[in-house]
């Protein structure tokens, strides 16, 4: 191969970091972006929301928390569905805190002025993966009413 070639070559390698298996946190993460991805509309106000949540619940500085946010993104792009990050919140946190993350995501949902369907159909699905209920779902509803 010339040199040229391999110059080429070189620029056309990426050397992206494979991605970390997910945890509750990062499931948390993902399911906060997917939420917020979902009405094809991702909004500085969401992207906030999401890295305050995130600083919160995990004791993050801000830059720390828009990393994890970052990784929380191409996490969910490569994740075919919900179910399995709802799986590992569910089989990691106790009732109140999947009640929390329910919570976090109603937020989402709301952080842009609307509720979208989709966005909705989403939080709906993950609640049912999560064990929770329409009455806890209805709860952390207006929880992430009062917290806006």
């Amino acid at each position: 191969m010339s040199l040229l070639g391999r110059l080429m070559q070189g620029f056309r390698t990426t050397h992206a970091e494979p991605l970390p298996a997910p945890d509750e946190k990062l499931a948390l993460g993902a399911l906060l972006v997917r939420v917020a991805k979902s009405d094809k509309v991702y909004t500085v106000s969401e992207i906030s929301l999401i890295d305050r949540i995130l600083a919160q619940h995990f004791g993050l500085n801000p830059v720390a928390a828009a990393k994890m946010r970052a990784t929380c993104e191409k996490l969910q792009a490569a994740a075919p569905n919900s179910d399995e990050f709802a799986e590992l919140i569910r089989k990691e946190l106790s009732h109140d805190e999947r009640m929390e993350a329910l919570c976090d995501l109603w937020q989402v949902v709301m952080a842009d002025g609307s509720e979208d369907a989709v966005e909705v159909d989403i939080v709906e699905s993950v609640r049912k993966a999560l064990g929770l209920t329409e009455a806890d779902s209805a709860t952390a509803r207006q929880d992430a009413l009062r917290a806006s």
